[in-house]
């Protein structure tokens, strides 16, 4: 029998939504990749999906085979970027991110490509970025780029 494989969009429709399911097929990939996921990491799946707008359905569906929503790869430096931005942004729409989330989106970030190393100093910089601790010269980069 020839089974076609159902893409995202088939599954879930499309946009914003779409990206957000994404981000959290990717996270349960990455929860996932020692084994059953133990009680610790449900509760932070649990938390992503709140965060990411994730039903129930949807949720049970990920969780029951995560390996048909695969982590995309990129090439581009900017693509990966844009990614772990996203993801960001979404994350800190409570103004917290915790250990273990940080952890996730370490792993999260070497899954897009990037080294073990730079993906510390990435999230380590994006926390500060996004939790509002930019130090003055960066500030005024930012001010002064957006003037230019």
């Amino acid at each position: 029998k020839n089974i076609t494989r159902m893409s995202f969009s088939d599954l879930f429709g499309s946009g914003e939504h779409l990206r957000n399911l994404s981000h959290f097929a990717s996270i349960v990939n990455l929860a996932a990749v020692d084994g059953e996921i133990n009680d610790d990491e449900e509760l932070l799946l649990k938390r992503f999906a709140r965060k990411l707008d994730i039903s129930q359905e949807e949720y049970a569906k990920v969780l029951e085979n995560p390996k048909s929503f695969p982590l995309s790869s990129y090439n581009s430096v900017e693509r990966r970027l844009e990614r772990l931005h996203d993801l960001f942004k979404i994350i800190f729409a409570d103004h917290e991110i915790d250990d273990e989330e940080v952890e996730l989106v370490k792993r999260y970030a070497i899954g897009l490509g990037f080294s073990s190393q730079a993906s510390e100093g990435i999230i380590k910089r994006s926390i500060q970025i996004f939790s509002g601790q930019l130090n003055f010269e960066d500030y005024r980069y930012l001010l002064e780029k957006e003037n230019s």
